[in-house]
């Protein structure tokens, strides 16, 4: 028999409309009273179950982490100091067969009473908060992405190529032809002149990929689908505006995590408002590879290994460290290194998946250190010397020490 650790506990069985609640106390006489109540999710009904249980004195609340249900009934018990469990519903499954709302609480109720649960990471609020912002901003950047293929598309309907010569279909000079194409008042030798930069040189390409047949069905649908792209950029700017300004309290944090290649200002919000900046919570760089399910799995029976999968994780963690491992590699850092030596052997997604996991566990020394990143193949103090040099030679030309050279 398990021995208990907590005199009172209680669990909580979340759902949309009610909370079924059962709290479990030891009397003076060292027996058990169970104490159960179905509770409406409104707030002041989630309130009135934060007083009684304070009241009651428990030392430990736990509830399932269903959907988003279970944060109002998080808050509301934060709010008058209750230690509160967020748990892994996988975790405390009960014996199959004997499954209703009030034995389902029970039984959280008895695991938090043993010290049988291990808390899932919660945030604090303001960063709860500013997930729905970085989680929107998320949704609206698919939905740009989206926008793009379909505007590609369209043009192929039509038997304009233009995708097939420009790199960014929705670039300056990309976005001029189009609408110049919705228009169409001009010729493809005439749209092509629009090209611009480095697009001058592809203007032989460009007249010969501007030659399709666009109907009017054709031009209606482009200029929507521009019109949403604009659109979707001015969303996405302005909430990168709010995350900015909402990174002034982890200043410090935010701006070390953009000395590792691939991170962003963008980016490294982002993983604040996933991660926060407290490292300690998550105890190792291991443990928070393995919450962010960047790591490879472990499932070995008899000895044997069946499979090495990465685990199920924070999916907006895991895509943000993918999308900085995919920039990361571009630049002269050991990131490049070791993706080349990966890509032979693994591919390419198993190999930026690595690049992704080495990334955040720098993350974790870094937030840990609170200093900045060093990159091993970096010679910093060359790198300081020129960026540098030309304003030094012009403060040593101003007071006297070289001569001004024409």
């Amino acid at each position: 028999m398990i021995e208990a650790i907590a005199r009172s506990s209680a669990g909580l069985d979340v759902h949309k409309a009610m909370v079924m609640c059962t709290l479990l106390r030891e009397d003076s006489e060292g027996g058990l009273v169970k104490d159960t109540r179905e509770v409406p999710t409104f707030r002041r009904h989630l309130e009135q179950l934060a007083g009684w249980l304070k009241d009651s004195e428990v030392e430990l609340v736990v509830m399932e982490s269903t959907g988003v249900y279970w944060k109002s009934v998080y808050e509301a018990l934060e709010d008058v100091g209750l230690k509160v469990f967020v748990v892994n519903a996988m975790h405390v499954k009960n014996v199959p067969g004997r499954k209703t709302d009030v034995q389902d609480s029970e039984w959280l109720a008895e695991l938090a009473r043993c010290g049988l649960l291990r808390a899932s990471f919660i945030p604090p609020r303001d960063l709860r908060e500013l997930r729905l912002l970085t989680r929107y901003r998320r949704r609206l950047s698919g939905n740009l992405a989206g926008e793009k293929n379909r505007l590609h598309k369209v043009l192929d309907d039509s038997g304009v190529r233009l995708g097939s010569v420009v790199s960014d279909i929705d670039g300056v000079s990309a976005g001029k032809m189009i609408r110049a194409l919705i228009e169409g008042n001009k010729s493809p030798e005439e749209i092509a002149q629009m090209a611009e930069g480095k697009m001058k040189a592809k203007r032989p390409e460009l007249i010969l990929a501007l030659e399709g047949l666009i109907s009017d069905r054709h031009k209606s649908l482009l200029k929507r689908i521009q019109r949403h792209i604009r659109w979707l950029d001015k969303q996405i700017g302005e909430i990168d505006s709010q995350v900015v300004a909402a990174m002034e309290p982890y200043r410090k944090e935010w701006e070390l995590m953009q000395t590792i290649p691939g991170i962003d200002e963008i980016i490294a919000a982002m993983l604040v408002a996933e991660m926060g900046v407290d490292m300690t919570r998550f105890g190792s760089k291991d443990k928070l590879s393995s919450w962010a399910g960047m790591c490879p799995g472990n499932n070995e029976s008899a000895g044997k290994k069946k499979s090495g999968r990465t685990r199920k994780g924070n999916k907006y963690v895991r895509q943000l460290l993918c999308e900085a491992a995919n920039s990361a590699i571009k630049t002269e850092s050991q990131f490049r290194g070791y993706y080349q030596g990966l890509v032979i052997r693994r591919g390419h997604k198993q190999a930026i998946v690595a690049v992704g996991h080495k990334i955040l566990e720098i993350i974790f020394v870094v937030l840990n250190k609170k200093e900045p990143y060093k990159d091993p193949k970096v010679d910093y103090e060359a790198l300081m010397v020129k960026r540098n040099a030309p304003r030094w030679l012009k403060a040593l030309q101003k007071f006297g020490y070289l001569p001004i050279y024409d």
